[in-house]
């Protein structure tokens, strides 16, 4: 049995589709839907089972789960907003829960995969590289990043790197993110703005002298390719510590725009509006995830382009409001 924490969100929901394309459907969907949309992305998905989060984190607590059916757990479960400001939910549900899965894992000599987050390099300062010896030179910007970071650390000191396997996802976007409110990606909520707004996106105004408006850069990685990299990881078991899951590339939110503006065939028209203040001085200008040692695995696959991913995303699933599996 698979189990998928956070397996009605994004990534997760993807990872379960990616399963089920691979005939696996013994799966255990963990996530606390609560009023949330994103049950939606479970409804063409097969899976065994689905517990609540808080009723699976007693059964870890318990020891109620039969570990010798577990063939790997990919926990996927978290609050992934950046600008959420309750510091002590964010340790519990980032941190608490992580350690307790982890502890789990341990023990019962169980696959874990873990995601962390691109989000624990902060401005970038200490570099972008997956490198667990450097880990102590990272500043994350906010909250979020910063809870992540801190099961990173507790992972290393406690000698568990070598035992699980951590994820620094980069900007991932796709289909099943309806859910996610303003944390959604820019192509989706683009994608509304262009489509109700008579064909004009937003995007922010640069605040640093180093970059002009739009032409601050990310790594986008479509959720497709975040999956494919989960699964390589699934098979190759033996593969531990922390990697970065990324495209690789770094591209500019025009770039981004001109590809949504492509797919929609409509000639570009982007108007620059003011970032809110709040988010200034924690603001990532620049994001790339240097894919190396993730590439030393074996791992062959190139990443979707921007524009092909794009175009994917928005004529068969924004445009017709389909989910994966349907």
């Amino acid at each position: 049995m698979y189990i998928v924490t956070g397996g009605a969100g994004l990534i997760g929901s993807a990872t379960v589709w990616g399963l089920n394309q691979r005939g696996i459907d013994d799966i255990l969907v963990v996530d606390q839907l609560r009023e949330s949309i994103k049950w939606q992305n479970l409804c063409a998905l097969k899976f065994a089972d689905y517990l609540e989060k808080n009723a699976f984190r007693e059964d870890i607590r318990m020891d109620k789960l039969n570990a010798k059916t577990i063939d790997a757990i990919i926990h996927l479960g978290a609050c992934s907003s950046t600008t959420e400001s309750d510091a002590s939910y964010l340790i519990d549900n980032n941190f608490n829960y992580t350690k307790e899965l982890a502890t789990f894992a341990a023990k019962n000599e169980i696959q874990l995969i873990y995601a962390s987050s691109c989000a624990t390099y902060g401005d970038g300062t200490a570099g972008y590289k997956d490198d667990e010896d450097k880990l102590e030179t990272l500043r994350p910007l906010n909250m979020y990043g910063y809870s992540k970071h801190l099961f990173d650390l507790w992972a290393k000191r406690q000698g568990l790197l070598r035992h699980i396997t951590g994820l620094k996802f980069s900007n991932v976007y796709g289909p099943n993110e309806q859910h996610k409110g303003e944390q959604r990606s820019v192509v989706c909520k683009a994608y509304e703005q262009i489509t109700a707004y008579g064909g004009k996106m937003k995007l922010f105004k640069s605040h640093s002298p180093k970059y002009a408006d739009g032409e601050f850069m990310r790594d986008f990685l479509y959720v497709k390719d975040a999956v494919d990299m989960i699964l390589f990881l699934i098979n190759h078991r033996e593969h531990h510590g922390i990697y970065n899951i990324g495209s690789g590339r770094a591209e500019t939110w025009n770039a981004l725009a001109n590809a949504i503006f492509s797919a929609l065939e409509l000639p570009p028209n982007i108007e620059y509006v003011d970032m809110p203040k709040n988010l200034r001085n924690r603001y990532q200008y620049y994001t790339r995830a240097p894919m190396e040692k993730f590439r030393g695995l074996g791992y062959q696959q190139k990443p979707t382009s921007l524009n092909d991913a794009v175009a994917d995303y928005i004529r068969n699933y924004l445009h017709t409001s389909r989910r994966l599996g349907d």
